[in-house]
Parts: C-alpha cells; structure tokens; sequence
C-alpha cells in the first residue's frame, strides 16, 4: 500500500482513479456528483462533459474495448443513471471493460424522502460483473482495486460504482492499493497434445476466430499459427481484423449465421479450432452429434448447449496456448486444401458484386467498396446498427484487430457515434468514419456538439432511406405488409452545421469518394447525408443465396 493522509472521500476515489491509470471520465453529472467534481479539478483527470448519458458510457466502454483497460464515465441518481443502462448491457453482452459512478441522495440522513430515488445497484445487478455501493470512506481503495480488476479481467464487463453524496464528503485516511498486473495459465501440455492429434487427424480442418480471439495479444500469435501451418481460417463479424483478412488463408466473415457461400466451406470441415467464441455471437456451424469435432480454444470453459458441445477444451491465456500448439505441430499441416481455396475464390466473386455500380441512390456493395477505397489499413470504421452491418461485415475487409468497430451483442442503435468520437480521440493520426443508418444516427446526434468542442477529426457517414431499414427488410422478409416503419429526417447538412460541423449532401453515386477525400483532408467534424437504396437486401441475401449451390 502507498502512503496517505487525511483527506476528502471523494479525493480519495480520484486518487485511486489516477492510480488505475484512469485519464478521462465522461460525464453528465448532477449535484450529486458536486464533491467528485470538485475533487476531479484538482486532478489529473480530464472531465469531459457529454450530452447524454449514453454518449458517456458508449465512448467510455469504447476506451475499455480499444485500450483493454477499463474506460470510467460519470452520471447522477435517478435519471442520469438510468440511462447508463443501455451502456452498461452494450459493455455487458461486448465484453469491454466499463467503469460508471454514479452519484445518490446522502444514505446516513434523508432529507427528499424517495425523490429521484431507485435502487440503482439493484437494478445494474443483472447486467453488470459487479454492482455496488460505497457505503466508507475507508472501502474505496479496495473497492476501487476491485472493481477495475473485476472489469478488465477475462470476460471483461462492466461494473457499477455508487457513491452516495454524504459519503464523498465525509473524511477518511484509507490508504491506496496499487494496481498489479494479472497473467492467466496455460492449458495443460496432455491437453494442447490432444489437440494436436486431433488437427493431425483431421482431413479438412479450419479457424475460426470469434469475439473473444479479438485481444491486442491474441494477433501475433494466431497469424503465427496460420502462416506457419497453412490452417484456413474465417471470422466472425466480431472478429474481424483479428488476423489480416488480405492473407490468402482468409476465407471469409461470418456475417449470416447460416446458407452464405462461405458456409459451403464450413459445411465441409470436419474439425472446426474454434477461438475466442463468445455466446453472444452464435456459431455459425451447426454441431450434430456424430458431426464435425470441435476444438475449443479460449480463457474459458464452452457454456454447452443444443448446436455447441466441442470435444475438446483448451483453457487458459489464448495468445500462449496457440503459442505452444504452433510450436508442438511444428510447421506445414499437409492436407488437401483445394475445396477450401475454391470457396475463398467464390466468395470473393460474390462480395466485388456490385462494387462499381453506379446506380443512386448507392446500394449497400458500392457504399462497402467506396468506403474500403479511402480507408487506409490502420483506419477505422465504427458501425451503428442496421442492415448495413451485415454488408460491412461481410464486404469490408480489415487488415488490423479494431478498425472495424461493430456490435454484434447487444446490436445496439446509437452507439456509431460515440464509439467513432472515442477512436478519433485514441488515434488522431487516423481516420476515422463513423456509419449510421439515419434512424441509429438521430438516437444520439447531439453528441456531435461533443465532438466539435473536443476538435476531433471525423466523418459521419449517415445512411438515408427515412426508414428503419433492418425491420422494414425483416418485416418484408416475414411476408408482413410495407407498413409503419417510415418517418420523415431533418435536412442533415443544415443540422450538421447548426453544431458547428461540415454538412455535405451526396446526389451521384459517383460523388462519394471525392466527398470523403476532401472530407478527411480538410479535418474537422464532417457529416455526410448519403441516400441509400436497400432493394438489393432481398436480392443478394435473401433470394440469391437460397439458389445458391454449393461447389463439389
């Protein structure tokens, strides 16, 4: 423990704060939260005031998920924290490392009887890793330690912290606990032996890199293993960029669950090393038993259920444990992989579909191709949530772990923004494109008023078909009538300058990379009202894939 005196409470947390490593907190804060602010003044922390709630967990949670150490945002009792709730399931179901303070009326003496007042702690419970009221002074270092530790570790999450007014003011003398790094075991050798046998055994094996793969010390060990053993290997959409999809042992996202041509491929294994796979992201296989074996490979044991029960578990650091079997198979695995090599081709004759046509308003392929154009290899494009998703996913090629930052946990609407402003502040020497659908857009536009204060240089791209597309396409897929999912969008360029950002209306397909070349070189908060036409949705993924064969 490091030394102390006496101080405020509310001092002492940001102390501990700073002593995690903690740089910024994003805040809509309420007088609640006056000690803490106060205390974070006289801090090395950056208070950076949002414009809602969401706006601070989404960017805070995108800290914890580009950085792997917990990201901290900021928001008052009743109101305030509840709408960190949707934050908090987003970092929950993604796995990202989230810390939220939130502020309460004093707990030793009422005086507003039940005013503003839930149960906030009770109420994160379910979708938090912990949830809890500071309750002393003297709890914050361990608490503090504790929650960080809780947030980061594997499966990182997202941890609630209240802190009641009357405890941030009162005076403790606790002393700091430092923070300590953390290393996981490696999977047993007769385990990682087993495996072995199993690959060496198998005729047609394959990777498959998922949600949980997509740590910063995962990458160099899995592009080890298949450069060295000649695996193939596909991903999930969470998974994108875990190992560089321009390898010629990339087979293709997972961007359907089930009847794309990659699937063909699938199909076709008879052993699937399947790393990082998180439930939230169904596999996109189908276990029968008797079927293809399974291997799993993660930092934790497979939750079994009617279409997931591998046959073997590797438990233990990922990185390390993929280390060891590449050493133990020692180079080459010798198998026939023209089957696969002829699906990669056919899969690759699909996705470059419609990348030069120059229809308007730009269906979805062309957008996808025109996007990949100006985005450079370490770039970084951050998906809302719409049906445009599963074209990113499955046409956008990343070459770099993160620099595709989509959801496909909660597949929350509104959190595009956010997570872009998050990345631009990370990486200014990068550009970064945000690419909402208008509906996710106007969830939390207001936050562009953020990005501007803070000078960031970024491009929001907003999708326009005055619609919620992904249902209206579901709703049609379900055989339902075109029926209430249309309303009418504000004159996007005008409210894009109304926050004090760069407007620009697109009215020629052939318009569109200009526009974002000039966008990024000019810098700044750039808006772009791009119309889209979403018929090809029931083409491509609906009736040309059900005709789809697959090869022999």
């Amino acid at each position: 423990m490091t030394g102390s005196t006496r101080m405020k409470a509310s001092d002492l947390l940001v102390k501990a704060l700073e002593a995690e490593g903690v740089r910024e907190i994003f805040a809509v804060p309420g007088e609640e939260n006056l000690d803490l602010v106060e205390s974070l003044r006289n801090s090395s922390i950056k208070l950076i005031l949002t414009r809602h709630e969401q706006g601070a967990g989404f960017m805070a949670a995108t800290y914890g998920r580009l950085t792997g150490r917990a990201g901290v945002c900021m928001a008052t009792l009743g109101p305030g924290a509840t709408n960190f709730a949707t934050p908090a399931a987003y970092a929950h179901l993604g796995a990202f490392p989230l810390i939220m303070i939130t502020g309460q009326k004093p707990i030793k003496k009422s005086k507003q009887g039940q005013f503003q007042i839930i149960n906030v702690v009770n109420l994160f419970d379910p979708i938090c890793k912990m949830s809890k009221q500071i309750v002393h002074g003297n709890t914050i270092p361990a608490i503090v330690r504790e929650a960080f530790r809780i947030a980061e570790e594997e499966r990182p999450g997202a941890v609630l912290l209240e802190l009641p007014e009357d405890i941030a003011a009162e005076s403790t003398d606790a002393l700091l606990i430092p923070r300590h790094e953390r290393h996981y075991a490696v999977a047993d050798d007769a385990i990682l032996n087993e495996a072995v046998s199993m690959i060496r055994g198998s005729k047609m094996p394959l990777m498959l890199l998922g949600a949980g793969s997509n740590r910063r010390q995962a990458r160099l060990a899995l592009s080890e293993f298949i450069e060295s053993t000649g695996i193939p290997f596909f991903n999930t959409q969470m998974g994108k960029g875990v190992v560089d999809e321009g390898s010629p042992n990339f087979l293709g996202t997972a961007a359907l669950s089930d009847g794309d041509y990659l699937h063909c491929a699938i199909e076709r294994a008879d052993l699937i090393i399947n790393v990082g796979h998180d439930v939230v992201e169904k596999p996109p296989f189908f276990m029968q038993v008797g079927g293809k074996k399974v291997i799993h490979v993660n930092y934790r044991s497979a939750q079994v259920d009617q279409v997931y029960f591998p046959q073997l578990e590797v438990i233990g650091d990922v990185a390390r444990s993929v280390q060891k079997l590449t050493h133990k198979i020692g180079g080459r695995i010798e198998k026939d992989f023209s089957y696969f090599a002829r699906c990669k081709q056919e899969v690759e004759t699909h996705i470059k579909e419609g990348a030069d046509d120059s229809r308007f308003p730009i269906i979805p392929q062309r957008l996808v191709a025109d996007t990949r154009k100006v985005m450079g290899a370490k770039d970084i494009v951050a998906l809302d949530n719409g049906i445009y998703k599963l074209w990113y996913a499955r046409n956008y090629k990343a070459y770099e772990p993160n620099t595709v930052l989509l959801d496909n946990a909660l597949a929350t609407m509104g959190a595009g923004l956010p997570s872009a402003m998050m990345a631009a502040m990370l990486y200014p020497d990068r550009r970064v494109m945000a690419v909402c659908g208008d509906g996710g857009f106007m969830m939390n536009s207001q936050e562009r008023e953020t990005a501007v204060r803070l000078g960031l240089n970024l491009v929001v791209t907003i999708l326009n078909d005055s619609s919620y597309g992904m249902i209206r396409w579901k709703q049609e897929h379900a055989g339902f009538p075109d029926w209430g999912l249309e309303f009418n969008n504000p004159d996007f360029v005008k409210y894009a300058e109304a926050y004090g950002a760069k407007g620009h209306r697109v009215s020629a397909t052939s318009q569109l990379v200009t526009i974002f070349e000039a966008a990024f070189k000019q810098g700044g908060v750039h808006v772009i009202d791009v119309p889209v036409d979403y018929s090809e949705n029931k083409k491509v993924l609906i009736d040309e894939l059900a005709a789809k064969a697959c090869l022999i």
